[in-house]
């Protein structure tokens, strides 16, 4: 029996009346009742266990590996000089495997301030080292085949052709990412739920059938991706 990994990260602070948590849970329920005993499922809840900022000893370290090319990330731990730079190998590895082990990646992702929560950006920061994704023989990306869905709630309007669709700095920022990681465009699937706060902000009032058709659209979209 072939095993298929669902690594699974939430990162709002919200809980009971979070969208975006609402949506991945969703999906993963969808794809752990099609996987059954042949899925592995990975969950981590970035908010309410954060990955720590990384350090000094970190950025030492990775151009040190650098200057070497790109190497396994097995070599990795016998280049670090000092404790410094051990642990923060020692933070960063498990995260680089986790996601290398990973056939689908299921983030959950609200926008705050217009771009990602820090919490999630102190993941990404943590798991960007120096060549990990890069395959030393071939050049090729780790993370070609890795398929990566994300869940974007936000509480305002920022789709094409809104007044303020200059000031999603969500989206665009996931894409170049995704893609610089060495994840293929076609593999990597953002699902906007929009509008989400138009209950409860006097400015977005009247904008709840919107609001509702977002979320419709979100949540049929994960149904579609969690059971391809």
């Amino acid at each position: 029996m072939t095993t298929t990994t669902l690594l699974h990260l939430d990162s709002s602070i919200s809980l009971g009346d979070s969208v975006s948590r609402a949506l991945t849970a969703r999906f993963a329920a969808a794809w752990r009742a099609r996987h059954g005993s042949a899925g592995r499922y990975v969950y981590r809840d970035l908010a309410a266990e954060p990955v720590a900022a990384i350090g000094a000893g970190y950025a030492m370290l990775g151009r040190r590996v650098e200057r070497k090319g790109t190497i396994p990330a097995s070599d990795i731990a016998a280049l670090a000089e000092g404790p410094d730079e051990e642990h923060e190998w020692s933070l960063t590895h498990p995260l680089v495997d986790r996601l290398l082990a990973a056939d689908t990646v299921l983030l959950g992702v609200p926008m705050y301030n217009l771009t990602v929560p820090a919490v999630f950006k102190a993941w990404i920061d943590r798991i960007s080292f120096p060549g990990v994704y890069t395959d030393p023989a071939t050049g090729e990306s780790l993370l070609r085949r890795t398929r990566v869905v994300v869940a974007a709630a936000r509480g305002g309007g920022y789709g094409p052709g809104t007044p303020r669709e200059a000031f999603d700095f969500q989206t665009p920022y996931l894409r170049a990412y995704f893609a610089r990681l060495g994840v293929p465009a076609e593999h990597l699937h953002i699902v906007p739920a929009e509008l989400t706060r138009a209950d409860d902000i006097p400015a977005l009032a009247g904008l709840q059938p919107i609001a509702a058709k977002s979320l419709a659209d979100a949540e049929a979209a994960l149904d579609a991706l969690a059971t391809a």
